[in-house]
């Protein structure tokens, strides 16, 4: 049976008569591998004819086609175009199309580079998370997150020109981790870390970075001056109730937010459960390369895990992908992102009719639910997988009955 991806003869033509033509089959197996569906198939090689078509009347070559060219063609082609019937005119669909062409050339070591990958910015930030992940050992969010801020300052600082550490003035990095506007006390703490861990990466490379380092602000910031936010027993029923409803995905959607609200898992470590961190017979769940670095074994509940079956049996699409937790549109085998887990946690929330943003409320909901039923402080620690009793010492404070009645009388008020 042909392989082939049957299109109307128009854009056919468009495919056979242009530069593209020696790369429609290895596009069309390189769809098929990412197992999209027969009709997006068809979409996406239409939307690759019509650029065909563009490149064809502008005379260029394969190796200009790139990122700056697909910009060309989606700003300025596009919104007066006048290419004759049928042709494929939406923009998110020719994005898309076109992004995984830019793929299947760079396989085959054609095209233009990557212009955000060949910038002395990008260079500087591949060494530096190199460095982190190397010789500091950070976790993968924590070095995303740094890289972000190191990553904007030096295009403030820079843009595409070549970096000099003694064109960064004092002045400039106190600019930039206060704001324009003024940032709030956790945001000064956290983009002034992110500052002074590449200051210190100069600095270990040989650049005189002593001054800078000093000029970081420092915003006074107390971690256990506020009460956490947590859901009573009553709300997370609800929440979980609002899964019984039919909507797309799920089984998936509510065993990741069981895996949330059982375990207090972060959204990372559920998107990277894989299949053989289940042991069904022991009823226990592995956690390996998390943000603490270390192996930890955790008790599956058998609510938790009957969520994971229901889904494992009922709604995953065959992948060859080891994670728990799949994609459910192609390309299937890609790993999933942690945002589809916020997400879905998210979609619960507006389902109760709460205006919450926040998914890392479930993790302190269920270190309250554990100090409620008298489980000591190095439990808790242990459940939530914190190195030391510190970070889980704010938990100590959601329980109110009990600091009421160790609370001192307020100086000068009747005993």
């Amino acid at each position: 049976m042909s392989q082939e991806i049957v299109i109307q003869p128009q854009p056919r033509a468009w495919l056979e008569d242009s530069i593209l033509q020696p790369y429609v089959s290895r596009y069309g197996a390189h769809l098929r591998r990412g197992r999209y569906a027969p009709s997006t198939q068809r979409v996406y090689l239409c939307c690759v004819a019509h650029f065909a078509h563009w490149l064809t009347g502008e005379r260029c070559g394969l190796t200009a086609i790139g990122e700056a060219v697909v910009a060309r063609f989606l700003s300025e082609h596009l919104p007066a175009c006048g290419c004759p019937y049928p042709v494929r005119r939406l923009r998110h669909e020719l994005g898309a199309a076109l992004a995984q062409l830019l793929e299947v050339l760079r396989a085959d070591g054609v095209g233009a580079p990557d212009p955000a990958l060949d910038t002395a910015v990008a260079r500087e930030l591949a060494r530096f998370d190199a460095h982190m992940r190397d010789v500091c050992g950070l976790a993968d969010n924590t070095r995303r997150q740094r890289g972000r801020i190191v990553g904007e300052f030096l295009l403030a600082h820079f843009g595409d020109k070549p970096i000099t550490m003694p064109k960064i003035t004092v002045a400039s990095v106190r600019r930039f981790v206060l704001g324009e506007d003024g940032r709030s006390a956790g945001s000064i703490a956290v983009i002034g870390g992110g500052i002074g861990c590449y200051l210190r990466f100069r600095g270990m490379s040989g650049d005189r970075v002593g001054e800078l380092a000093a000029a970081i602000p420092r915003a006074a910031h107390w971690r256990l001056a506020s009460l956490p936010e947590v859901l009573t027993d009553a709300e997370v029923d609800e929440l979980l109730r609002s899964f019984d409803q039919p909507f797309p995905s799920r089984r998936r959607a509510y065993a990741m937010t069981r895996c949330l609200i059982d375990l207090g898992l972060r959204c990372s470590e559920v998107a990277s459960l894989r299949l053989e961190d289940i042991n069904w017979s022991d009823g226990t769940l592995s956690l390996v390369g998390t943000k603490g670095r270390r192996a930890d074994v955790l008790p599956l509940p058998a609510a938790t895990g009957s969520a994971i079956a229901a889904y494992l049996r009922e709604e995953r699409p065959q992948t060859s992908s080891r994670a728990i937790f799949v994609r459910h549109v192609a390309p299937y085998d890609e790993p999933l992102e942690k945002g589809v887990v916020r997400r879905a946690v998210l979609a619960a929330y507006r389902r109760c009719g709460w205006p919450r943003t926040g998914v890392h409320i479930l993790r302190h909901s269920v270190a309250s639910r554990l100090l409620r039923t008298g489980a000591p402080m190095k439990d808790i620690a242990d459940v939530l997988r914190h190195r030391s009793l510190d970070p889980s010492a704010i938990y100590a404070k959601v329980d109110l009955t009990k600091l009421a009645a160790v609370a001192l009388p307020w100086p000068g008020s009747a005993s």
